[in-house]
């Protein structure tokens, strides 16, 4: 039980490294403040469909005519698709006739297109690179997984389970546990809860069926030369300010 209670104490501090030094007084009071912003209104936002942040023709193992189809077909179908769901709730909930199962019928489908644009946005974000984890994603996957091989075999592992199939592998750090994992996610409404993504990898079958057919696993291993760990690590430093502001 020590043991254990220490490596859990020990990643939700000692693993932010310098992202946690980096914290004081005046930031934290900035988070605090960032709390009184007002919000989009949940159902009259429309949501935009976002560029791709790299260029889809310098990936490499990754077509930019599969890049292209995932997002102008599934990202961006998702996009008008929620919207649509959206507008459709607004009309239902001042309907006093209509049940409630076929209200909840429409909410379900907003949670899987949520999901889903949430999923593909971060996905399409973290692609475009082709360096390797800096010190700080390094220090922080050898404390919580042994060593950087050790998590990527995991992930790897994970991503090939879904080969032929559909789902998300998603590297999280959990803001109640305080544990940086990998998760299996086998569609757009199963996620772990309070857990914030650092890494996502796509495993639907049009993310890579195009290029690889059913040799899922060649389409992993190409995700992992085109990581941008730049983005990878920007999102695990904001995971740990927003840890250490949880547990507060």
């Amino acid at each position: 039980m020590t043991n254990d209670y220490t490596r859990r104490d020990f990643l939700a501090t000692a693993t932010a490294g310098a992202a946690l030094a980096s914290l004081s007084n005046n930031s934290l009071a900035e988070t605090e403040s960032d709390l009184n912003t007002v919000l989009s209104s949940a159902f009259n936002t429309v949501q935009e469909i976002k560029p791709l942040p790299f260029d889809p023709a310098k990936l490499d193992g990754i077509s930019e005519k599969l890049i292209r189809s995932h997002w102008e077909n599934n990202y961006a179908g998702s996009v008008k698709a929620l919207n649509a769901v959206k507008l459709k709730l607004a009309g239902f909930l001042e309907d006093s006739t209509l049940p409630p199962y076929i209200y909840n019928d429409l909410k379900r489908e907003h949670l899987i297109r949520t999901g889903s644009v949430v999923l593909h946005e971060l996905y399409f974000a973290n692609l475009g690179g082709s360096t390797k984890p800096d010190a700080t994603v390094g220090k922080a996957l050898s404390e919580s997984f042994g060593s950087v091989e050790t998590w990527e075999k995991e992930f790897k592992r994970i991503g090939a389970g879904l080969g032929g199939g559909s789902g998300w592998v998603v590297l999280g750090l959990n803001l109640h546990t305080g544990l940086l994992e990998n998760y299996w996610q086998w569609d757009h409404a199963n996620a772990p809860s309070a857990t914030l993504p650092i890494l996502v990898l796509d495993m639907y079958e049009h993310s890579y069926q195009m290029d690889y057919g059913a040799a899922a696993g060649n389409y992993v291993d190409a995700f992992f030369r085109n990581i941008q760990w730049q983005v990878v690590a920007s999102r695990l430093q904001k995971a740990f300010k927003a840890r250490s502001v949880w547990i507060s």
